[in-house]
């Protein structure tokens, strides 16, 4: 009797300890799946702070490769206008001036036919008097003329200048704006990726949401007036917008 309840008693022991050891096992694998679940979360975390990091990298790469495409488009179609109004000044004073020769030749050679049937010296000199100042007043007035069209030309390069520099400032400031716009983007996406309550996540996420929407639409506006005016050819609800090209744009779209 003594002996059977000896065996039962370590039977009882022997189970005890059998679930004990299970306990401690179970226990072991609890803390593993934690420090895996952990590592992963840590890991996963990690990803997105290394991928936001790299689309903000490749965002400033292509903003820096826009802003050089346009800065050339803008020096390429400045130089063209200004090379357009010179050779249009040129060919116009030149056209002039043939004109103003060719009728001062013209009335020239009247003048002389005029001289020869009239045998007075006297009469001869005054036609080529009134000739000679004829002609310096008609190349007078060619000079005058050209020196308006190219006063003209000047004005115009000047004004194209200053709608440059107003362009570049309107972008310089969307530009800021949209660094500043994704700037928080960023710090909300790393606050987001090391947040553990799940009350603060969800706000962070929505606050994530509407950021990125205002840096696309700052991006939008940046890119919208980044690139050079083209003059009329947007079309919106109505119809066409008015032409505004300068006179002698050789890019000008509007025709």
């Amino acid at each position: 009797m003594a002996e059977q309840k000896e065996s039962s008693v370590l039977f009882s022991l022997k189970e005890l300890m059998g679930l004990e050891e299970q306990r401690i096992r179970e226990e072991e694998a609890d803390r593993d799946r934690r420090a895996r679940e952990e590592l992963e979360r840590k890991a996963t975390a990690e990803r997105a702070a290394r991928d936001a990091e790299e689309r903000r990298l490749r965002e400033e790469e292509e903003a820096r490769r826009s802003e050089e495409q346009r800065r050339k488009e803008e020096a390429a179609r400045l130089d063209a206008i200004r090379h357009a109004e010179v050779e249009k000044a040129r060919a116009e004073a030149e056209h002039g001036a043939r004109l103003q020769a060719l009728h001062a030749q013209q009335a020239h050679e009247q003048q002389l036919a005029m001289v020869k049937g009239d045998k007075s010296k006297k009469n001869l000199q005054i036609i080529v008097g009134v000739g000679t100042a004829l002609f310096l007043l008609v190349a007078i007035g060619g000079g005058l003329a050209w020196k308006s069209s190219a006063d003209e030309n000047k004005r115009r390069q000047d004004q194209l200048a200053q709608e440059a520099k107003q362009r570049e400032e309107e972008f310089k400031r969307l530009k800021a704006d949209l660094d500043a716009k994704q700037e928080e983007q960023k710090n909300l996406q790393e606050k987001l990726a090391s947040v553990k309550d799940e009350a603060e996540r969800a706000k962070l996420e929505a606050e994530l949401a509407k950021k990125k929407k205002e840096v696309a639409a700052a991006g939008a506006a940046a890119a919208g007036r980044g690139g050079p005016s083209r003059g009329g050819g947007e079309k919106s609800g109505g119809g066409s917008k008015p032409c505004n090209c300068p006179p002698g744009d050789p890019l000008c779209n509007c025709l």
